[in-house]
C-alpha cells in the first residue's frame, strides 16, 4: 500500500498539486435482523477504494475509485489535481492549511472479543431468545432485535509526510418491542433507539448488555405504556437519562460547534450555527457546572480513533468549561482562519467522500450526584428516558424533543409513568437551567452510528458520554 500511496502522491505533484493527501480504505459491515420471530435480515456488506484530495493555489480537487491499481491511482491523482485547477478559476477564498502535519503511525481498536469471529449461529440464536422473550408479553404485536459489527482499514499518506495506518472496529445490538391497544402504539427500545447502541468495542459489548435479560421488562413497559396518562403540560424540573441527554448533547453542542457550519461551508442536515468566533471564550453556553469536552480519545467510545482523515492525532479538547465556550471542532482550513490548530475532527464515510468535521465523543463531563439526589431533590417534576423524536432550527437554538417513557417525580420519589412525555427549550437557556448532573458511576458514552451530515450525504459515527442530569424551569407537554 505504500508504493500505490508514494506513486498517487508523486503523480498529484507532478500534476501541479501544491499538497495532496490519499486515504485507501476497506470496509466490511455485518447486519443481523430478527422481526416477530423471524430472521428478516443478514448481509455482510464490503467496500474497498481510495480517494485523493489536491490542493492548487489554495483550492481543491478530489477524486476516487474503487480500482486499486498502479494506473488506476495515477489517474486518479492526475485528475484531482485538474479538479483542483478548475476549481481555482472560480475561487473565492484562497485555503490555508496551517502548520504541516508530518505524523507516522499505526492505530488499532482495542477489541476483547472479535465480533467477526463469534459465529452467525450464536448470534442469531441471541436474537431469537430476545425476540422470543419480548412476544411472550401480553399486547406485544411487533418486535425487532438486531446486531451490527464493523471493521475499517485505512492507510493515509500525505505529501507533508504522513503516513498512517488504522484498523477500527466497531459493534452494536439493540432489541425494540412495539404494544398495540385501542387507538394507541407505545413502544420500547433497549439500550437505545433507532436501531442499536454501538460503540467501538468487540463482542463483549453485546454481552454486557444482556438483550435477553432485559427484553421482557422492555415488552412490559411499552404494554404499560399503553394505559398511561399523557404527560402533563406546563414548566416544570426535568431530569434526563443518559440516553436522551446524549442527544440533547448531540443536537445542541455537537453540530453548533462545527466550525465548517459557523463559516457558512456546510448548511445541509438543519443548517449552520448561532455561535461565531468572536463568542470564543466570552460567552455563557451554560451553567457553572456544564462542562463539555471532545475527546476522541475516550476507550470504547464511537467517535474514537487514533488520526483523523487529515492525519491529526486523536486529541481530548475543551468545548465548554464551568459553562463558557471554549471551543469548536475545527478542521486544518477551518482553524487556521481563527488562528488555532485542527482539533483533528476531520473524517469521511468511506473512500468515495471527502473529509469534513464531525463530532468525535462529545462528552457532557460527570458531576457529583447520585440518582437518588437528582431525583430526592426534586418536589414536582419528570424523568424522561430514550429518544423517540428530535426537532431543532437551522441555528441550533429552539428545539424540540419527546421521549418513550416518563416517570412522574413527586415529593423526591419517582412515580406513576406518563405516555408520550415531550419537552422543548432554547440551547442557551436551557444549559443555564442546568443545575445537578449525575456522578462518574452513572456515566457512559453512547453511541450514534447515524449522523448524517453534508450533500452528497454522508453519515458519521459519532459517541456522547453523559450520566443523568437535572434542569429547572423546563417546559413539557403539548402546548395548548
Amino acid at each position: 500500500m505504500k508504493d500505490l500511496a508514494h506513486r498517487a502522491l508523486n503523480r498529484a505533484q507532478l500534476s501541479g498539486a501544491d499538497y495532496a493527501d490519499v486515504r485507501f480504505v476497506k470496509r466490511a459491515f455485518e447486519t443481523i435482523t430478527v422481526k416477530d420471530g423471524h430472521l428478516a435480515g443478514l448481509s455482510l456488506d464490503e467496500s474497498e477504494g481510495f480517494g485523493i484530495r489536491a490542493l492548487y493555489r489554495g483550492s481543491w480537487g478530489f477524486a476516487s475509485s474503487a480500482l486499486v491499481t498502479p494506473d488506476e491511482v495515477e489517474r486518479v491523482a492526475a485528475l484531482a489535481t485538474a479538479i483542483a485547477k478548475a476549481s481555482h478559476t472560480v475561487q473565492r477564498e484562497k485555503v490555508e492549511l496551517g502548520p504541516p502535519v508530518a505524523t507516522v503511525g499505526y492505530y488499532e481498536t482495542p477489541v476483547g472479543e472479535d465480533p467477526f469471529a463469534v459465529s452467525l449461529e450464536e448470534k442469531i440464536a441471541l436474537l431469537m431468545a430476545a425476540d422470543a422473550e419480548m412476544r411472550a408479553v401480553p399486547g406485544i404485536r411487533a418486535t425487532e432485535a438486531s446486531l451490527g459489527c464493523q471493521r475499517e482499514e485505512k492507510t493515509f499518506a500525505s505529501t507533508e509526510g504522513a503516513y498512517i495506518e488504522q484498523v477500527l472496529t466497531e459493534t452494536g445490538c439493540g432489541i425494540a418491542a412495539t404494544a398495540v391497544g385501542e387507538g394507541d402504539v407505545q413502544r420500547r427500545s433497549y439500550p437505545n433507539s433507532f436501531g442499536r447502541h454501538q460503540a467501538t468495542r468487540g463482542f463483549e459489548l453485546v454481552r454486557e448488555v444482556d438483550l435477553v435479560g432485559n427484553a421482557r421488562r422492555i415488552a412490559e413497559e411499552a404494554a404499560s405504556l399503553l394505559t398511561a396518562p399523557v404527560c402533563p403540560s406546563g414548566v416544570t424540573t426535568l431530569v434526563l437519562d443518559p440516553t436522551q441527554l446524549a442527544l440533547q448533547v448531540h443536537e445542541s453542542i455537537g453540530h453548533a460547534i462545527e466550525l465548517d457550519r459557523v463559516f457558512g461551508m456546510e448548511a445541509s442536515f438543519a443548517g449552520t450555527s448561532f455561535l461565531d468566533p468572536g463568542m470564543l471564550d466570552g460567552f455563557r453556553y451554560g451553567s457553572e457546572i456544564v462542562n463539555v469536552t471532545a475527546d476522541a480519545t475516550a476507550p470504547g467510545g464511537l467517535g474514537t480513533f487514533g488520526y483523523d482523515d487529515e492525519g491529526m492525532p486523536a486529541q481530548r479538547a475543551p468545548i465548554i468549561e464551568q459553562g463558557m465556550f471554549k471551543g469548536f471542532l475545527s478542521s486544518r482550513e477551518t482553524a487556521s482562519k481563527i488562528g488555532r490548530e485542527s482539533n483533528a475532527t476531520m473524517r469521511a464515510d468511506g473512500w468515495e467522500r471527502m473529509p469534513m468535521i464531525r463530532m468525535t465523543n462529545i462528552n457532557l463531563e460527570p458531576g457529583e450526584h447520585s440518582f437518588e439526589r437528582l431525583i430526592g431533590e426534586v418536589e414536582d417534576g419528570i424523568y424522561m428516558h430514550t429518544n423517540k423524536s428530535w426537532s431543532i432550527d437551522d441555528k441550533r437554538v429552539n428545539f424540540q424533543f419527546g421521549c418513550e417513557i416518563a416517570w412522574e417525580i413527586k415529593g423526591g420519589k419517582l412515580g406513576r409513568l406518563l405516555k408520550n412525555p415531550t419537552y422543548t427549550g432554547l440551547t442557551p437557556e436551557f444549559w443555564a437551567n442546568c443545575d445537578a448532573i449525575g456522578d462518574a458511576s452513572q456515566w457512559q458514552i453512547w453511541g450514534t452510528p447515524n449522523c448524517g451530515k453534508g450533500q452528497p450525504g454522508q453519515t458519521a459515527h459519532v459517541g456522547h458520554g453523559a450520566a443523568p442530569a437535572r434542569f429547572r424551569n423546563v417546559r413539557v407537554g403539548i402546548l395548548s
